[in-house]
């Protein structure tokens, strides 16, 4: 369970020892974020919880870059930008959307999901399936489009 715990660990050692600055404030904003989510939850978060806090933390530099964009502060949206492929080194390898595709028809067909009112369902079961692979934006979209159809 502690075994992107350790990696973050390892790599920010790492980073110390490489004075790579950049790359060592975004694991240590990393590490920051799973401690407080520790304290927040009483014992130490799982796994499955990092890599929702690491997909939030995509989301957040993502949407700050765009504002720094249209703020006309194109040297921090660059700052924001630098953290996202070192955040996205830490989340399983991205699924394609006929991946996601595939899978949302597996469970509505199991499920027995005929309605778009039925959506929070196939959600449930997707976030699971695909914790980390994809962001939820996504499967929501696919799921949506293929219910609607």
């Amino acid at each position: 369970m502690a075994q992107l715990r350790d990696r973050l660990f390892e790599d920010m050692k790492t980073a110390m020892r490489e004075k790579a600055a950049e790359h060592l404030s975004t694991i240590r904003m990393i590490r920051a974020e799973i401690l407080t989510k520790d304290k927040e939850a009483g014992n130490e978060t799982s796994e499955e919880e990092i890599l929702k806090i690491l997909q939030s933390m995509v989301k957040r530099r993502e949407e700050a870059a765009e504002q720094f964009e249209k703020g006309d502060r194109p040297e921090l949206a660059a700052k924001e930008r630098e953290e996202v492929p070192v955040l996205q080194g830490y989340l399983p390898a991205q699924v394609d959307d006929e991946a996601i595709r595939l899978s949302a028809r597996a469970a509505i067909d199991e499920m027995g999901v005929s309605s778009i009112k039925e959506m929070g369902k196939v959600m449930g079961v997707l976030s699971k399936q695909l914790a980390g692979q994809a962001a939820g934006a996504r499967i929501s979209r696919i799921v949506k489009e293929i219910l609607s159809a």
